[in-house]
């Protein structure tokens, strides 16, 4: 039998498993090993071994059919903001505690129809909202790297932040994340691993608790390129539960992996260069320019001139959405519901269970968004936030109007940074790690996050890249000769 079963990457899973090499209980028994042992890590908050193990079997009894999808029986991770039957779902807040749903998500379903077998709920910021998974009731995620021989926790991103820990320290072969604002690409960056935020629509919706409607986006966090098209297929297709979710055919990623980008156009956007960006980014979007130019690939300069309203827009927008689909959590139905002292009434228990329930970083944006929408405010603040998203949206238009066809930028303004490093500062100071993924999010577009070298602390800094709405296809392959090109190996030495 083979060795070290929870190294492997799903491609490699699979084709094992075709091959009669393994066996799916065998993968995942290897999984909940290292899970069990992973404990400083924080990425599992629910485990689900019984369930694993009974659905590795079916897997196996389906593999031994001959007829099973790709999926079929690689255990995987699923971020804690998806509804899973008989599974507790708790969106990393104290307001949903015991809250066991009776239905599936159509992403975490469609996985499970097609064999895949999930290990647990994964860690994250509450409700979605942070960039550093220190927000969760559940306390920090790690990130399973470090600066050399140094001992201080890192945070592995957010606001999948157990979904890119647990993937980076082997403790599945990949997992699901959701990305609002770049929380798939962001912690994909700071893990070495590599995450893909589809076309806004491209994947269900329906069953993943509500952050900002118009933004959140399920997709995959693998370990490589190959990875995310296969699970990606697996996660994407229509849905009428989901009034979003696009009427398109999925096509199979995975045979669009070519590596030949000759004569692609390549866009990088000036107004991606920051004031104070760290040489050590700056480098590795140079080297990634010039890998692409290697590869045959046609390198421009581009210009998105509203870039700098971005953070600004998304700030005002997805706050206010958030404020719109929190007003629910109110302590009558299901979830968390605070004592009340004799004479309370119905305005007193919505007050008290709310500032029991919410942790401080989702009552800033509840009350932000509330506040935007007000009846003096709404105009001034939210009308005009969603003005300056249809210019983002245009920029982005005009650009591949003009024949780029994908966009290269960097993923995140630095490398992993310090858990509590951040957590005195001024909350904008930790919003501006947003600041190259967000006006994806707010265009619709595909953007995927991969690990492209080393900083001099010995930390995985990762490039981004921003395609054509519905083409994940073109983009998976661009990045798959990003990945070719920079012939990232590297994983964290093994300290937990």
């Amino acid at each position: 039998m083979m060795e070290d079963l929870n190294r492997l990457s799903l491609s490699e899973a699979r084709d094992a498993l075709r091959r009669r090499d393994t066996t799916a209980e065998a993968i995942t028994r290897a999984c909940l090993e290292a899970i069990d042992a992973a404990g400083a890590l924080n990425a599992f908050v629910h485990k689900t071994p019984e369930l694993a193990v009974a659905r590795a079997r079916a897997a196996d009894a389906r593999l031994a059919t001959g007829d099973a999808p790709d999926m079929c029986g690689l255990p995987v991770g699923i971020k804690d903001l998806f509804c899973t039957r008989g599974v507790a779902s708790q969106a990393g807040s104290r307001i949903l505690e015991g809250f066991v749903p009776e239905y599936e998500s159509t992403v975490s379903q469609k996985l499970a129809d097609d064999g895949a077998v999930m290990l647990g709920k994964l860690n994250m910021d509450e409700f979605a909202m942070g960039s550093s998974n220190e927000t969760s009731v559940y306390g920090n995620a790690v990130n399973p790297w470090r600066r050399g021989n140094d001992e201080t926790a890192l945070t592995p991103g957010g606001s999948s932040g157990g979904s890119a820990a647990a993937v980076a320290a082997d403790l599945c072969l990949a997992a699901t994340g959701t990305d609002t604002g770049g929380s798939i690409r962001q912690p994909a960056a700071f893990t070495g691993t590599v995450g893909i935020k589809p076309t806004y629509g491209r994947c269900s919706r329906w069953g993943i608790v509500a952050f900002a409607s118009s933004l959140d986006q399920a997709g995959p966090m693998t370990k490589t390129v190959r990875d995310a098209a296969i699970m990606l297929r697996a996660m994407s297709g229509h849905d009428p539960k989901d009034s979003t979710s696009a009427q398109l055919p999925v096509p199979d990623f995975e045979a669009a992996l070519t590596g030949d980008i000759r004569g692609k156009t390549i866009g990088i956007p000036r107004e991606y260069r920051m004031d104070g960006m760290p040489d050590e980014i700056e480098a590795l979007w140079t080297r990634g320019r010039e890998m692409m130019q290697d590869a045959g690939a046609r390198i421009v300069d581009i210009s998105l001139p509203h870039t700098k309203y971005a953070l600004p827009a998304y700030y005002v927008i997805a706050p206010a959405e958030a404020s719109s689909n929190l007003a629910r959590y109110d302590g009558v139905r299901y979830g968390h519901r605070a004592a009340l002292a004799q004479g309370d009434g119905i305005t007193e228990m919505y007050e008290k269970t709310r500032a029991e329930g919410f942790g401080p970083e989702v009552q800033r944006r509840v009350m932000i968004g509330t506040y935007v929408l007000s009846a003096g405010f709404y105009d001034a603040y939210y009308n005009r936030a969603r003005k300056v998203r249809t210019l983002i949206k245009r920029d982005f238009e005009t650009v591949f109007a003009e024949g780029v066809d994908a966009i290269l930028t960097p993923a995140t303004p630095s490398a992993a940074f310090g858990l509590g490093e951040m957590a005195d500062a001024d909350p904008v100071r930790m919003y501006l790690n947003d600041v190259f993924t967000v006006t994806v999010n707010l265009a619709g577009l595909p953007g995927i996050a991969v690990p492209a070298g080393l900083d001099r602390q010995g930390l995985p800094l990762g490039l981004q890249l921003i395609g054509r709405p519905w083409e994940e296809g073109a983009l998976l392959n661009a990045a798959f000769a990003v990945e070719r090109a920079a012939g990232f190996v590297a994983k964290p030495a093994k300290w937990w």
